[in-house]
């Protein structure tokens, strides 16, 4: 089993994590509410572009898929779900 400490993610990771949470608030911020579940659905896509392309990187410079995958399911979760979440909130 995997165990994420906040040792061990990267000052890259938070950079990632914190943009993707920043850029799904100021979508959702701009977008009018009636177009806010396509929004989120199409962050929701463009954020899991974003998370393989970072994903593609680090398996490019040595690391293993089971080394990525946690940090990689945290940059995703954590960004989509704030996203989700306040869509939610407003429908």
């Amino acid at each position: 089993m995997v165990v994420i400490r906040p040792s061990d993610i990267g000052m890259r990771t938070m950079i990632l994590v914190a943009a993707g949470m920043a850029l799904a608030c100021l979508l959702l911020w701009l977008v009018p509410v009636v177009h806010r579940t396509l929004a989120v659905c199409i962050f929701t896509v463009v954020w899991v572009g974003v998370v393989v392309w970072n994903l593609r990187i680090g398996l490019s410079h040595g690391y293993s898929v089971s080394e990525e995958l946690p940090i990689h399911l945290v940059l995703l979760l954590i960004p989509t779900a704030l996203a989700w979440g306040i869509w939610w909130r407003g429908h």
